[in-house]
């Protein structure tokens, strides 16, 4: 049985609260923290002790219907105001998250249960940045002049012809649990520099940080009405993604809810864009520089215990260094220290919630069932049952549900290949397309590959590299539209042509 790391106590005195005494965390709706119109409440809970953090106000159709409402009533005054003064208020919502970053890290950690460092110095950063990348985009939105080839009679008239750029409207933002905080980030960040508004639905399992990330955003200037939160399950998402008063969903999830999400849409035909599942293969070639690749593709699977959309979860391994590599990955896995997010000690910590433990611990079951071997871990273990020890498994068939399906934990599967052509084959041999990674000194192979790899992001040398210019999606069903980047910011934006005899 693997040791777990216990916690330490929180330096943040709002966290600290949490943990001596759940607290009750309500709705934004109009600027007001409302209850539920139901009265209704679900727990949040600390995935690494099972203890109870916070009463979380359960939202309803009516509920949603109140949040749509005031959102569309700000965005008639919001998307007027000068974009500089957008601007002005993303950049000084990015100064106030960064003078509350230990906070805001804690929170992740007792209600996500990622580690400390992760929170701390990779995902809240990356939200930080996401606020300052848009606010210098708030001002950037630009049309075009266009020279038609249209006549016109009688002489002296001439056609003239530009285009614009408005805000798409109302945003239903639905985000899921595993980085709760940059993943709303990457949401409102470039909604709010358009000129929308946002009613904002996190993930059931961390609403914590969303909700602190409202407060710091109104004591910034937000104003009321532009950012409205309803917290809930199922049926509070799929309320919001069928409202007729919502202009375009904006969701990361997985692949099944964003197909139900799609079909939501047809109502009104709102605007849709789809981060979803992934099955990223990491291709390790022969000339690979192993003190390189072999902790690389380590981190690109056990990086916040393979609760990553992009998580490297497949690796292929030419066969002349397959057994070195082999031995390097369970030999990573097995010196990563297991515990609580809060102590300094802990390089993975649980996984979301037991159920996800045990869903992650069945593909493994599976596997070893059908002839798979595992080389390392794939075990649930902890009080809570939520922590699975990082897991190398070798000799599986390409058609097993855990080589397949997006096992969303600590699980990496290893195969040995001969042939480049082949293996580009099999790794482009999935549902998915949402990244991939190459590992190799040949400058020729790592271009070649990045073209030939079906997915939306291709790393070479490395995996899991984020920045707030760099576009971030799939292709295939992992997705549509980007988040990130300049084209996120056109997501959220409609063109207009305007053409005028003069």
């Amino acid at each position: 049985m693997a040791t777990i790391l216990e916690a330490v106590a929180p330096t943040s005195r709002s966290v600290g609260a949490l943990l001596e005494a759940p607290q009750i965390r309500r709705l934004l709706i109009g600027g007001e923290w409302v209850d539920a119109s139901s009265g209704r409440t679900f727990p949040s809970i600390d995935p690494a002790t099972g203890r109870k953090l916070a009463d979380i106000a359960e939202a309803d159709a009516t509920d949603v219907d109140r949040a749509v409402a005031a959102a569309r009533r700000a965005f008639g005054t919001w998307s007027q105001v000068l974009p500089a003064e957008r601007a002005a208020i993303l950049w000084r919502i990015a100064d106030i998250l960064d003078q509350h970053i230990d906070e805001l890290s804690e929170l992740e950690v007792i209600d996500q249960g990622k580690p400390l460092a992760v929170a701390r110095w990779a995902e809240v950063p990356g939200a930080i940045a996401q606020f300052r990348y848009f606010a210098g985009q708030a001002t950037a939105i630009e049309g075009r002049t266009i020279t038609p080839s249209i006549g016109y009679q009688p002489p002296g008239k001439e056609v003239h012809a530009w285009t614009l750029r408005e805000p798409v409207g109302v945003v239903a933002a639905i985000v899921p649990w595993n980085s709760p905080l940059v993943l709303t980030a990457m949401k409102l960040a470039p909604a709010l520099a358009a000129g929308c508004t946002v009613v904002l639905k996190p993930a059931e399992d961390t609403c914590l940080s969303a909700i602190r990330l409202a407060e710091l955003m109104m004591e910034a200037g937000l104003p009321a009405g532009v950012l409205n939160i309803v917290t809930g399950g199922g049926a509070t998402g799929a309320a919001l993604a069928a409202h007729h008063g919502v202009d375009k969903v904006a969701f990361t999830g997985s692949t099944a809810t964003g197909r139900a999400i799609l079909d939501a849409s047809k109502g009104n035909l709102k605007r849709v864009t789809l981060e979803l599942g992934g099955k990223s293969p990491v291709l390790i070639l022969p000339d690979a520089d192993l003190e390189l690749a072999i902790p690389g593709a380590a981190n690109a699977i056990y990086f916040n215990g393979g609760q990553v959309c992009v998580a490297g979860s497949r690796a292929y391994v030419h066969s002349s260094i397959y057994d070195r590599v082999v031995e390097g990955l369970a030999e990573e896995a097995a010196k990563l220290t297991l515990g609580h997010g809060l102590n300094p000690g802990t390089r993975m910590g649980p996984l979301v919630s037991a159920k996800q433990a045990k869903r992650v611990e069945g593909f493994v079951q599976s596997a070893r069932s059908a002839g798979a071997a595992v080389i390392v871990g794939g075990e649930r273990c902890g009080d809570a049952e939520t922590f699975v020890t990082p897991a190398v498994i070798a000799s599986v068939a390409p058609d097993m549900p855990i080589v397949r399906e997006e096992v969303f934990g600590p699980v990496l599967v290893v195969q040995r290949y001969d042939d480049l052509d082949a293996v580009v084959e099999a790794a482009n041999d999935s549902i998915y397309g949402l990244a991939a990674s190459v590992w190799t000194q040949s400058l020729s192979d790592a271009h070649r590959l990045s073209r030939r790899l079906q997915s939306g992001t291709v790393w070479i040398n490395c995996h899991s590299m984020f920045d707030a210019s760099l576009p971030i999606g799939g292709v295939k069903q992992s997705g549509y539209g980007r988040d990130s980047g300049i084209p996120a910011l056109d997501s959220y934006l409609e063109w207009k042509t305007v053409c005028a005899v003069l």
